[in-house]
């Protein structure tokens, strides 16, 4: 695969909105079942929240905070394309090991937006959780939110999370230009083959998946740590707190919390984006310039 070869992140852009569209449902329902409280849970599952969130806030209410990671998503495509292109011309050998590096490097460095971008998302997903109308919308949008974090907590307050999110990101992404490499090389997937865009989808769908549960444990104590404070409650003192605070009251289960919804979305959305991004890169560059061995890697993990 020549993953190493530069391409326009605006060709992302609306794959990668469509996949925002279709996976912020999902993703709110795995937020919400991840910091639920389990003295008083709200949900009883996957579905049930689906339910319950249309039930009590509208189709609307699955769609809380969907504004943070659309802002964010031309940020994100730009850094991880850029670095992960310029990686692998640094490494000149196109392996997989090399795939994984360049990826991990991209997934590192796109933190710095992926972090903000996260926490304004979460903190407006369990914004006026079981409400309609909220009586008491503490943010208004998600600038506003990261504006009054700011205001109230300093950059420390907007960086909430850090460190899970690199922990998560840094191996996610690796996991998931490794797994993709590995996928394609094995389904031999050049232009010319007529089971090409069944191939994409088959690769893609599977490495978001292999990188979701590579590191999910991790996402789970990051949505708690980003969740905690709303109200001006805090029950972590840090990472090792939380990892303490869940294990003991809900069991090693707890980091399977929302595995479900994650899984639900991750393959039908990264398998879509890929093959919308090959075809948009074929029909551009024509089927003799188009990608060899599909080498254009979706963001929508």
């Amino acid at each position: 695969m020549a993953t190493q070869r530069m391409f326009s992140p605006s060709l992302l852009l609306s794959p990668g909105a469509a996949g925002v569209l279709v996976g912020h449902p999902f993703d709110t329902v795995k937020v919400r079942l991840q910091v639920q409280s389990i003295d008083k849970p709200l949900y009883r599952g996957t579905y049930h929240c689906f339910q319950s969130i249309i039930r009590q806030e509208s189709v609307f209410g699955l769609y809380k905070g969907i504004g943070s990671p659309m802002m964010g998503l031309t940020f994100i495509n730009a850094i991880v394309f850029g670095v992960q292109g310029n990686a692998m011309r640094m490494l000149a050998h196109d392996t997989p090991t090399n795939q994984f590096f360049a990826g991990a490097a991209a997934g590192a460095i796109q933190c710095v937006i992926c972090c903000p971008m996260e926490l304004a998302k979460t903190r407006m997903q369990m914004q006026g959780t079981g409400e309609k109308k909220s009586s008491r919308k503490l943010y208004k949008n998600s600038l506003d939110c990261l504006v009054r974090i700011y205001n109230r907590e300093g950059l420390r307050g907007v960086n909430r999370g850090m460190v899970t999110t690199l922990i998560r990101e840094t191996p996610g992404f690796g996991v998931y230009f490794l797994s993709y490499d590995v996928l394609t090389r094995g389904l031999g997937c050049e232009p010319n083959d007529r089971y090409m865009i069944p191939k994409l989808l088959f690769a893609g769908g599977m490495a978001g998946i292999a990188s979701w549960l590579s590191t999910y444990p991790v996402d789970v104590i990051k949505s708690r740590l980003q969740a905690d404070g709303l109200g001006g409650v805090h029950q972590y003192s840090g990472i090792a707190d939380c990892v303490r605070q869940s294990v003991r009251r809900e069991g090693y289960m707890v980091f399977t919390r929302g595995l479900t919804s994650t899984l639900l979305r991750a393959f039908p959305v990264n398998a879509a984006t890929f093959a919308t991004v090959t075809l948009i890169l074929i029909h551009a560059r024509g089927v003799e310039e188009g990608p060899k061995d599909c080498e254009s890697q979706p963001s929508s993990l």
